[in-house]
């Protein structure tokens, strides 16, 4: 009796799992699953079973022989030309149930149209087997593997809508006061996009930040409760410390910087003389002699 060949997610020369952190969907790449092939699905994936372009089967966790009919032309065909086994009959989609996440980025613009940077980290799943139907049907993927990059190549351009739908009407410094809505927003308008394709959505993570490093700053600054002017001299007096200027903190009081400088007095003509302070009269030097009758 033959032994029946194994179709598994699993290396044959090390056993090292093929669909590792990142990979939604692997396409088996070998053309020897036949009748009688053994298919073995992982407790965290689906198979997808197809024949030339047809989906014939979805096989949850366990072990499962490969049963179809047998057309009589098919067999005797496979016989002739391939000794029982037709290349390529039968394919093997793998489709990971497991939780994965995607990243996404991009350029916002606020009220102010001042650049931010956004942030987005979401989590996806294949729930059910008519998920994973919906997912080797509509996602088009290269080669044998489909990516969180990949999907992220379709979903990236609605999160960037989602975000800047309500970025571009909210004033920077007000931007994550609101990032609570934003996150709803593009987690609403994923799940409806990603639903198409038999993608659950779990979770939404957004951050969002000034592109500009100064503009950053400057903001950090007003959060400690400066005015606008105040906030811009704070951040000029940091970066003259870090230069290692004396003057940074004259620059943060918004005092003036002297070197070198002494007080001057007006010049006294001459002192009065002990005998006129015991007389009990004091003259005014100078013009006071002058002025007298």
């Amino acid at each position: 009796m033959a032994m029946r060949n194994v179709i598994s997610t699993l290396n044959t020369n090390d056993g090292t799992e093929q669909m590792g952190p990142g990979i939604l969907m692997w396409h088996y790449p070998g053309a020897d699953i036949m009748n009688g092939s053994l298919l073995t699905v992982e407790s965290n994936h689906f198979c997808v079973l197809k024949s030339r372009g047809a989906i014939l089967n979805v096989y949850e966790t366990g072990q499962y022989p490969v049963e179809t009919p047998q057309r009589p032309l098919l067999g005797s065909f496979q016989q002739a030309f391939y000794g029982g086994q037709s290349p390529w009959q039968y394919e093997a989609l793998f489709v990971a149930r497991a939780k994965s996440v995607v990243k996404a980025q991009g350029v916002a613009l606020s009220a102010e149209l001042a650049e931010l940077v956004y942030d987005v980290d979401y989590y996806v799943h294949i729930d059910t087997k008519e998920d994973a139907v919906k997912l080797v049907t509509h996602m088009p993927y290269q080669g044998h593997y489909l990516t969180a990059d990949a999907l992220n190549a379709y979903a990236g351009p609605v999160v960037e809508q989602a975000v800047n739908q309500l970025v571009q009407v909210t004033p920077l410094e007000q931007v994550n006061e609101k990032i609570h809505e934003i996150t709803e927003l593009v987690r609403g308008h994923l799940q409806d996009f990603l639903s198409i394709y038999g993608v659950t959505l779990n979770d939404v993570k957004v951050l969002m930040r000034p592109r500009d490093e100064r503009m950053r700053e400057l903001i950090s600054l007003r959060a400690f409760g400066l005015s606008e002017l105040d906030a811009v001299r704070y951040y000029v007096a940091m970066k003259m410390a870090e230069r290692g200027l004396v003057s940074a903190p004259n620059m943060a009081v918004g005092e003036s910087f002297n070197i070198g400088i002494t007080a001057q007095t007006s010049p006294v003509a001459s002192m009065p003389s002990l005998a006129d302070i015991n007389g009990g009269v004091v003259a005014a030097p100078a013009q006071a002699a002058h002025q007298a009758p």
